[in-house]
């Protein structure tokens, strides 16, 4: 596709879950390089518009589209659409017990880029790069996937996917909750190492801390459903002073 294409291009999105609408008519588009944080209280929708685009079956799109690179996301299986480059990093990561890490990671990128020596020689050596950045023990690769694991040790194994995976659309959802400040300083390192040129990332956020330490261009704030406003990263500061009454009283002024 031309770089021109929007990553994710998402219009008009509405969702509902167990018949009640939860989205109701979003509009967003991320372009490469881009990094775009959603913000909004307990409840406006934030967690749904990741699920819902990821492919949860519980979360129906009832109408709108969403594309990335071009494609036709809402016309893929979750698999097809990991396959397409899109990448969900849970806020609640399930644990998968008698599998190893090693053994998850390398079936994902067996099924992202195929299999033979050059790519075991190429995910062994990606692997121990993720470990390192993560500031992860080796050891850690043999133990079950979130069995047993920290709240940062989930955090920082989402981003080990991300890393080794590459994918072209990251969605973090809630990725700094539950976190203490040296686990996010990690995650934080680990999430603006791999932003770059060729992808982008929706850090979806509760507070404004994680963005003290991966910036975004662009922040907009979701509530009742809808992107009541959108500017840079200055937004982010002043919805930390003042919270969110503020947007709610100039929707009723309006």
């Amino acid at each position: 596709m031309s770089n021109k294409v929007p990553l994710l291009e998402i219009k008009d999105l509405h969702v509902t879950v167990e018949g009640v609408e939860v989205l109701k008519g979003v509009s967003l588009t991320l372009n490469r390089g881009e990094k775009h944080a959603i913000m909004g209280p307990n409840g406006s929708g934030k967690s749904s518009m990741a699920n819902a685009i990821a492919g949860h079956p519980a979360y129906e799109i009832t109408s709108g589209s969403v594309k990335i690179d071009g494609e036709d996301l809402l016309e893929m299986d979750a698999t097809e659409r990991a396959l397409a480059g899109l990448f969900l990093a849970f806020q609640y990561p399930m644990a998968v017990p008698g599998v190893s890490v090693t053994a998850f990671m390398r079936s994902a990128m067996k099924a992202r880029h195929g299999d033979s020596a050059e790519t075991l020689r190429q995910f062994r050596k990606d692997l121990n790069a993720a470990f390192e950045l993560l500031e992860m023990k080796k050891e850690f690769a043999e133990r079950f996937v979130n069995d047993g694991f920290s709240g940062g040790e989930k955090k920082r194994f989402e981003i080990l996917q991300m890393a080794m995976l590459k994918p072209k659309v990251a969605i973090l959802d809630e990725t700094d909750s539950g976190l203490d400040i040296d686990a996010l300083k990690i995650v934080s390192k680990g999430v603006n190492a791999i932003a770059g040129d060729e992808n982008t990332a929706l850090m979806v956020t509760h507070y404004q801390r994680i963005l003290n330490y991966v910036q975004p261009d662009y922040v907009h704030v979701l509530m009742d459903g809808k992107i009541v406003q959108s500017g840079g990263p200055e937004l982010a500061h002043k919805l930390e002073d003042l919270g969110y009454d503020w947007l709610k009283e100039e929707a009723v002024a309006a």
